[in-house]
């Protein structure tokens, strides 16, 4: 079983804090909205160069959902991806986990994967683990105002390759 790598575009890919010189500004379209991201392209590169380290499979686990294969994967130079479909929040939580966190649960099954969000905590830890019974997964936690970094991907390349999937 491949593990999954999955990602979350706003304060994942596109942070909430002033971006640094290797960050890009877009303005994208979605629905007649008009959305600022600042996106930088290193992170294609070094998602594809993680996915084909360790085997994995990168997916969107963002609520932009297809948008992010129209508007994110092309600017980083990332292949279209398998999205999972978030829908709306619906407010409903069991244990404090985020709304995603049940989506992400029901789509992984039981295949091992890493997931990069800013808002992934240790209630969606426990709900993984004590509801969904899932042992084989981490959650990387990128600061929204930073992003994603050198250390996130080191930190699941560590996983990754110390679990030897």
């Amino acid at each position: 079983m491949r593990p999954l790598l999955l990602l979350d575009v706003d304060g994942v890919l596109n942070p909430a804090g002033r971006p640094t010189p290797d960050f890009r500004r877009y303005r994208c379209t979605i629905g007649g909205a008009v959305y600022t991201v600042h996106l930088n392209q290193r992170h294609g590169t070094r998602l594809l160069e993680l996915a084909l380290e360790t085997g994995a499979e990168l997916v969107w686990a963002t609520t932009w959902e297809q948008h992010a294969n129209e508007w994110i994967a092309p600017r980083l130079g990332l292949p279209t991806l398998p999205v999972i479909e978030m829908g709306r929040d619906d407010g409903v939580s069991e244990r404090g986990e985020m709304f995603k966190t049940r989506r992400v649960a029901e789509y992984v099954g039981d295949r091992p994967f890493v997931w990069f969000d800013d808002q992934v905590y240790q209630e969606d830890d426990e709900y993984l683990r004590e509801r969904r019974g899932l042992t084989d997964f981490l959650l990387v936690h990128v600061p929204p105002n930073v992003g994603l970094t050198s250390a996130h991907l080191d930190k699941a390349r560590q996983w990754l390759t110390l679990s030897g999937f």
